[in-house]
């Protein structure tokens, strides 16, 4: 009996079913003759170097990768070596906006606006106003306070002219962040999103495109950004409570599932504000990273299109429980994902043949669909994991266990197996004597990164109870 392993179940006291996601593991669609899909490990994390502070934010910049790091604007080469260009302040823990054209690399900080062009110069007209977000757009760069949407003027981008100030109308939320898609210019408010167009004139050069609004709003100013050609974002509408969603054609597609939308439900407004979203499109897969304060949920599109189910799964920087994750601000540079640290002031970058992260072993862990028997109980004889052993780490021998539950609250001792070592592409994956159920079963794989391992399929030697 094959059993499926790339969502698993488990239940709370409420109670309700809840879906249990690959943590530190990533399903992959693939018709292999064993299964339609498999779990691979998530990608590791390497070090490459040390900045002067905590990463805050990157940017690809004519090939260049720039970065700020405490409160320093910096350039890391493909080395690691990171070179410092200036200062632009702002608290060490809150995350910076960048954007370009074609002369000016753009740095909203603190809230203020600095630009990069060689020298570091800060705008310094009053009228301006902070500067929670910028984007550029036809010449101009767009800023807002949470209140207007102010533009810089075209001749001169360190010049406001307070005549050419716009807004945000259709609610009296305030606007929490600026994106473009289109060559359009998103004002994400906190209830409801609206589009704006660039039309000239004498004064704020862009109109509202009012049959592209989208009727549901952002939580903060990086909970949201370009995806699948959309915007994806963070929020909801008035009087609802958060969810993800893709906003396009004055339509938000919800992404987010039951069980994703019961996870955001543990956390406050306050902390939802500081969640960042990322994009990333790597080989044949959509990732779109949603950053909580104890882990990272990670939804794939292609993956999600191929398998017809809605694919997610956790990142997670730990051995036990949830931590935060790790690697943040990912910037394509140099034919690698270069990325940061939120916890301290390292850079490294993705890779994909180990799966630790920092150096240090996280756990791996998934679990399976329930096994029912149309009520009749059923022994156990054998569970056997398919997978693609012998990848290990030299020298090692890597333990890997599986619990039961069968109410999927409370959960068996873990029964422990080897997966072999390197080189040892034969091996099986096997436990034997695996008890029984009454009713129905639950069933649960544990590791860390030792065992570097992928995942086909779970078959199980099934004898039903005679009575």
């Amino acid at each position: 009996m094959q059993i499926p392993i790339l969502n698993g179940i488990y239940t709370d006291n409420q109670p309700e079913l809840r879906t249990s996601y690959p943590v530190n593991l990533m399903p992959v669609p693939k018709k292999s003759g064993i299964s339609n899909g498999f779990l691979r490990p998530g990608e590791g994390i390497v070090a490459n170097g040390t900045g002067p502070g905590i990463d805050r934010g990157g940017i690809n910049w004519n090939g260049i990768c720039y970065r700020v790091m405490g409160t320093k604007l910096v350039t890391v080469a493909s080395n690691g070596t990171v070179t410092e260009l200036g200062d632009v302040g702002g608290p060490i823990n809150s995350l910076v906006t960048f954007d370009y054209s074609f002369d000016r690399l753009a740095i909203a900080s603190g809230g203020r606006l600095y630009y990069w062009d060689g020298v570091l110069t800060q705008v310094t007209d009053p009228d301006l106003g902070t500067v929670l977000d910028v984007v550029w757009v036809d010449g101009y760069f767009m800023t807002t306070d949470g209140e207007f949407l102010v533009v810089t003027e075209l001749s001169d981008p360190t010049q406001v002219n307070p005549l050419k100030y716009g807004s945000s109308e259709v609610d009296p939320d305030p606007v929490v962040a600026l994106l473009k898609l289109r060559n359009e210019v998103y004002a994400l408010n906190r209830n409801t999103i609206e589009v704006f167009d660039n039309i000239g004139g004498e004064f704020f050069p862009f109109q509202r495109i009012d049959g592209a609004q989208v009727q549901k709003g952002v939580v903060g100013t990086h909970a949201c950004c370009v995806y699948l050609e959309a915007i994806a974002f963070l929020g909801s509408a008035r009087n609802e409570s958060p969810g993800i969603y893709l906003g396009a054609n004055a339509q938000a597609q919800k992404i987010s599932t039951q069980e994703i939308d019961q996870i955001l439900l543990q956390y406050t407004e306050a902390q939802l504000a500081q969640v960042q979203l990322e994009a990333r499109n790597d080989k044949s897969h959509r990732y779109l990273y949603v950053h909580l304060p104890d882990r990272t949920l990670v939804y794939d599109a292609a993956s999600s299109e191929a398998l017809g189910d809605q694919v997610w799964f956790t990142l997670t920087t730990t051995t036990v429980n949830f931590s935060q994750y790790r690697a943040r601000n990912l910037v394509w540079a140099y034919d690698k994902w270069l990325l940061g640290d939120p916890q301290s002031n390292a850079i490294g970058y993705l890779d994909e043949t180990i799966s630790t992260h920092w150096g240090q072993n996280v756990r791996w862990e998934f679990g399976t669909t329930i096994v029912y028997n149309d009520g009749n109980g059923v022994i156990f004889n054998e569970l056997e994991l398919v997978s693609l052993p012998g990848r290990v780490a030299l020298g090692v021998n890597p333990i890997i266990t599986t619990s039961y539950s069968i109410d999927g609250l409370s959960w068996s001792q873990d029964r422990p197996i080897r997966v072999g070592t390197t080189g040892d592409t034969r091996k099986r994956l096997v436990w034997f004597q695996q008890g029984f159920m009454r009713n129905w079963r639950i069933q649960r794989f544990r590791g860390d990164t030792q065992a570097h391992l992928s995942f086909a399929r779970l078959e199980a030697q099934l004898e039903p109870l005679a009575y």
